[in-house]
């Protein structure tokens, strides 16, 4: 399929029935333009999808400039959490033989009006977006300034018109409650993740249905935020609902290390007494004493083939949604 041509500047002012000097100034900002002629630039931007210091390239991979990984997170979340730190490698390892720059956008949830500007103002060729919530309105943005863009992790949506890739989240959250059932455990708690992001509700619905088929009851589930305090504090009130239970499985490796601390704090013995299980397999499952049991999330494959499916988009190529399978890692955690 041939690479489709970007609209340029002299399209905008065509549309908008302006100079090009005048769009180029309205697409600037300058303070000069009368309003009506600068409506009806931001219009034709709008209607044209164009992206302003891109129209000179054709799309191909050895012309892009940049790409974005946006993550509509706190900063103090994106650099706590070691899912984004190794996401963020593998990308940027991803493209160290090319001349693709990555560039990081960040922005606190609620408050998105600063990645949608920096999207529409056509500062990069392609966007990669990370950590997508229900809330998130960036695929209509997306669509508006055509922008190339990927999700890493499935939108909540579901099908919002724009490729991703995931892990099969409901079936690694089956994986490991059947791995505590099979142990023999039967008083099972889940510490499940955000409910308005499809990687949180995804295992939290693959652990329902495998205690559901083993006629278990699935009642002792606490919401975490994916973070280590979150994790430690829906711990400490599944011991108060229920000081019986036997295993745990807990939707992050970050949230299960915080819970098992929780756990060993009080005395009880991990995995003699309780089982955990998390879900991630990062550096930190190796760390803790006894090392964790957990579901393998292959961040530096998703974030390889979301780099592979951003730059076949850059090239006018058709894409599908690509969902990688998992398995458990078992130490002796649970």
């Amino acid at each position: 399929m041939p690479a489709r041509r970007l609209p340029t500047l002299e399209d905008v002012a065509a549309r908008a029935g302006v100079s090009r000097a005048t769009a180029s100034r309205a697409v600037n900002l300058d303070p000069r333009v009368r309003s009506q002629s600068r409506l009806a630039v931001e219009a034709a931007v709008t209607e044209l999808g164009y992206r302003p210091n891109r129209a000179a390239r054709s799309l191909v991979i050895q012309e892009v400039d940049s790409i974005a990984v946006v993550v509509p997170e706190a900063e103090d979340r994106v650099f706590a959490d070691p899912f984004f730190a190794s996401m963020l490698a593998s990308i940027t390892q991803r493209l160290a033989d090319s001349p693709v720059q990555v560039l990081l956008a960040m922005g606190q949830p609620g408050g998105r009006q600063k990645i949608e500007r920096y999207l529409r103002g056509g500062y990069t060729d392609g966007a990669i977006i990370v950590s997508h919530h229900r809330d998130d309105d960036l695929s209509g943005v997306l669509h508006e300034t055509k922008l190339p863009a990927v999700y890493l992790g499935r939108p909540y949506a579901g099908d919002v018109g724009i490729p991703w890739v995931d892990v099969d989240n409901n079936f690694g959250a089956t994986l490991a409650a059947e791995h505590l059932i099979g142990q023999g455990r039967r008083r099972l708690a889940t510490i499940a993740g955000p409910q308005d992001m499809a990687a949180g509700s995804d295992r939290l619905a693959g652990w329902r249905a495998a205690l559901d088929g083993a006629g278990l009851a699935s009642d002792l589930v606490e919401f975490g935020d994916f973070t280590s305090a979150s994790g430690a504090a829906a711990m400490e009130r599944l011991l108060e609902r229920a000081p019986e239970l036997d295993g745990v499985f807990v939707a992050s490796d970050l949230m299960a290390v915080a819970a098992m601390h929780e756990i060993q704090s009080r005395g009880i013995a991990v995995p003699e007494q309780i089982a955990v299980v998390g879900f991630d397999d990062s550096h930190a499952a190796q760390l803790t004493r006894p090392p964790l049991t957990t579901v393998i999330n292959p961040v530096g494959e998703l974030a390889g083939r979301a780099v592979d499916l951003l730059l076949q988009l850059m090239k006018g190529e058709a894409v599908d949604p690509v969902v990688l399978q998992t398995q458990m890692v078992k130490r002796t955690s649970g």
